[in-house]
């Protein structure tokens, strides 16, 4: 299979404060909050400011429970994962675990925006988490 990337959908920076952090992209950079959306499968708030064809998504953690605090927790606030836009993203999944990809999620599952998403291991990607999302 062919992989047809599409673009860099989005950086996910963990932060505990979204309005300083929005705050801050706002007034130095210009940058302008155009969705908020609660996701709770993830227990997680998300705060998208475009950047050109790519953008900057807010994560704040909604419960103790929420990978994103336990992130945060272990590591600090910072950049959380990189957000690929893909075609086909259960045909990838399929081939990446048949190539002993490590996967946190083996099929498609609903994300922000309407998106499909699944999350490749840091273990497998060199120590970065990977999201690889798909619009229908």
């Amino acid at each position: 299979m062919a992989v047809k990337i599409k673009r860099i959908e989005h950086l996910g920076l963990a932060v505990k404060d979204p309005q300083a952090a929005l705050e801050f992209w706002s007034k130095h950079l210009g940058l302008k909050l155009t969705h908020t959306e609660d996701v709770p499968s993830d227990h997680v708030k998300t705060y998208f400011l475009p950047v050109g064809e790519t953008q900057i998504e807010l994560l704040e953690a909604t419960s103790p429970d929420s990978p994103v605090q336990k992130f945060i927790d272990k590591r600090g606030t910072g950049i959380h994962h990189l957000c690929i836009e893909v075609e086909n993203l259960a045909e990838l999944l399929l081939t990446m675990k048949r190539d002993g990809v490590t996967l946190i999620n083996d099929t498609p599952r609903k994300g922000a925006h309407g998106y499909q998403v699944a999350f490749v291991h840091p273990k497998s990607t060199g120590g970065i988490l990977l999201e690889l999302s798909e619009k229908l």
